[in-house]
């Protein structure tokens, strides 16, 4: 670990789509240096490192040899693979969400992060949007949520269905707002594109009495990312792609409606931002691997259910 005072070393492994964007990142914040990526692909890590001049790395060993702190933005069936030989090398990882693809493979991440001292982030990256932060000091006694994920269809993320590649967000989000053990789980889905479900609806009903419904398409002809929170004192209704919305309350028989302020930022920076400083400080990341773990678990069931319907 470098001494105080000094910058992060970071490093990202796998630099598609999303990982390019991690590299930016890291390249941009101050008190971090981009030691570099690990890339499959020559002509993209070519390009990558151009981009930001850093250096590639030919190894995983190598790699742990010159970070501190890795993103891991592979597909999520090689997450595991790419995960341990890092944390052997002793770099604090962000894995991308999900976590895995399986629970044993999670459980492996997390117990190999525990015996090392080091710490596992999980890239739930809405938990950083500003809308999150808003809704976390908003919402009390939740009693019904309704969260709403849809995007066009996109070969990249097949690997998993929809409920690990979409639905999973709103599942954190949804477990850290309500907080409280899950009674029951009903769930539907459909196959339209890919070999697994494209579109899902999950009813997610509490001990506490409060029922969430979660939906998810990613074969849509439109971009969506909203939630509504209905609560005794009225109901929230925020857009988390745009990051605004507005809340209504119940005031002497009237409905009173406000727009939110909220103050707009990228939730990746923020997530990366914050995953630094939990590394600096070594405190618990805001979302630790232990949520990444449960929110994984209730995926995979939604996923079972819909599946044995088939």
């Amino acid at each position: 670990m470098n001494e105080q005072g000094q910058k992060l070393r970071c490093g990202v492994a796998g630099v598609g789509y999303l990982g390019q964007h991690h590299a930016r990142i890291y390249h941009e914040l101050e008190d971090i240096e981009l030691s570099g990526i690990f890339e499959r692909d020559d002509a993209r890590a070519e390009e990558i490192c151009q981009r930001h001049n850093c250096s590639r790395f030919h190894s995983l060993e190598e790699m742990a040899e010159a970070c501190d702190a890795v993103s891991v933005v592979v597909p999520t069936d090689k997450h595991h693979e790419i995960a341990l030989p890092l944390l052997r090398g002793g770099c604090h990882l962000l894995v991308e969400k999900p976590i895995c693809q399986s629970l044993d493979e999670a459980t492996d991440i997390l117990n190999a992060a525990n015996e090392a001292d080091l710490l596992v982030q999980v890239g739930h990256v809405e938990h950083f949007n500003p809308v999150m932060s808003f809704l976390e000091e908003a919402v009390v006694s939740p009693k019904f949520i309704k969260a709403e994920r849809l995007a066009p269809f996109q070969p990249r993320g097949t690997e998993v269905g929809v409920v690990l590649d979409l639905m999973i967000h709103d599942i954190g989000i949804i477990l850290q707002l309500v907080n409280a053990p899950i009674e029951r789980i009903d769930s539907v889905g459909v196959n339209v594109l890919s070999p697994t479900e494209d579109i899902a609806n999950a009813r997610i009903q509490f001990e506490t009495g409060c029922v969430a419904n979660l939906e998810v398409s990613r074969v849509s002809s439109k971009k969506v990312r909203e939630i509504r929170v209905f609560q005794p004192s009225g109901y929230l209704s925020l857009d988390f792609m745009n990051q605004s919305g507005h809340v209504v309350k119940i005031a002497g028989g009237q409905l009173d409606k406000q727009e939110v302020p909220i103050e707009k930022g990228e939730p990746l920076k923020l997530e990366l931002a914050s995953f630094a400083q939990s590394v600096r400080e070594r405190k618990q990341p805001k979302v630790g691997g232990e949520l990444g773990k449960t929110a994984l678990e209730i995926a995979i069931r939604i996923t079972e259910q819909i599946r044995a319907q088939g």
